[in-house]
């Protein structure tokens, strides 16, 4: 296989940069816990339990390098991507319990064969198209599936994965925590609920029906109250759920997060990015490797290929 690699390195920005905004289309009843007439902010009750132990899971991913792959047609894009997903168990203390990483040339190219360059191995993963966007949503999908393979492996009382629900929701127990709100499922005179939360206070479940079915709740953390949705993130479980059993995760899991809840002189994401989740996304990000010794591995795998044919 012929391929080139873009002069422009990856550390200069990428056009793949594409926002999370899948459920923009999605349906919602805010119906399921309280009448939208009677929704105001709720605390956990005292008797509600705080799970032993917890586990979070997390993913990254970074483009090393954009490809161009010659066909009998003309050139097609791909992109070499590195990408890792890992766990790390709170239980009285923090550990990495789970940390794996991969590399694969993701391009909807027939033609597309496995990259080795002298430090890292591209397998060929397939993309449904040329786009950008369907370049990125490849390597995204084989990072969600990492991160829900090794939630599997893990059991505990709580899993909390960082970032929406996808594909296979999991257990009961399993349940996406999202920190950017891209979408919007509350009407406005509901939103106002969000407004009046205060820190460990929750909304009411409701549900969103969209490509997949999800009990969703918002939660504010503690920490300063700049405007509406300072502090506030988005929690959400499988929809197969029985309602009881998502209205008693969503009190446990609003009891359970500001423990964990970073703070504004150690985190400029306080404190949505939660410790034990920055703690793992610097140790995958770790595992990644060097970003410039695999970009110029790859540049010099693709000279040496075209010398090979020539």
């Amino acid at each position: 296989m012929r391929f080139a690699i873009e002069a422009w390195a990856t550390d200069y920005g990428s056009p793949m940069e594409m926002d999370d905004r899948f459920g923009a289309d999605t349906k919602v009843d805010v119906n399921v816990e309280l009448p939208a007439a009677r929704w105001k902010p709720l605390t956990p009750g005292t008797s509600t339990e705080v799970p032993s132990s917890v586990l979070f899971t997390d993913g990254v991913r970074r483009i090393d390098a954009r490809v161009w792959i010659e066909t009998p047609t003309g050139s097609r894009p791909g992109v070499c991507a590195s990408y890792a997903a890992g766990a790390i168990r709170c239980d009285g203390s923090a550990q990495v319990v789970a940390a794996t990483v991969e590399r694969g040339l993701f391009s909807a190219a027939t033609e597309a064969a496995s990259i080795t360059s002298r430090h890292a191995h591209y397998g060929v993963r397939r993309a449904k198209g040329d786009s950008s966007e369907e370049l990125w949503l490849a390597i995204q999908d084989r990072m969600g599936e990492l991160e829900s393979a090794i939630a599997d492996d893990h059991n505990t009382d709580l899993t909390l994965v960082d970032g929406p629900l996808r594909g296979n929701l999991g257990g009961p127990q399993r349940v996406g925590y999202v920190k950017t709100h891209h979408v919007n499922y509350l009407p406005e005179e509901l939103g106002m609920v969000v407004s009046q939360l205060d820190a460990g206070q929750r909304t009411p479940v409701f549900l969103t029906l969209g490509r997949w079915g999800r009990f969703c709740w918002y939660v504010r953390l503690p920490g300063a109250k700049g405007h509406q949705w300072a502090g506030v993130v988005r929690c959400e479980t499988s929809a197969d759920a029985p309602i009881e059993e998502a209205i008693k995760l969503a009190s446990t899991v609003t009891k359970t997060l500001p423990r964990f809840a970073s703070a504004s002189h150690k985190d400029p994401r306080a404190p949505q990015n939660l410790y034990p989740i920055a703690g793992l996304e610097r140790e995958l990000r770790r595992r990644l490797g060097d970003p410039q010794l695999l970009y110029r591995d790859l540049r010099v795998a693709a000279s040496l290929e075209v010398q090979s044919q020539t």
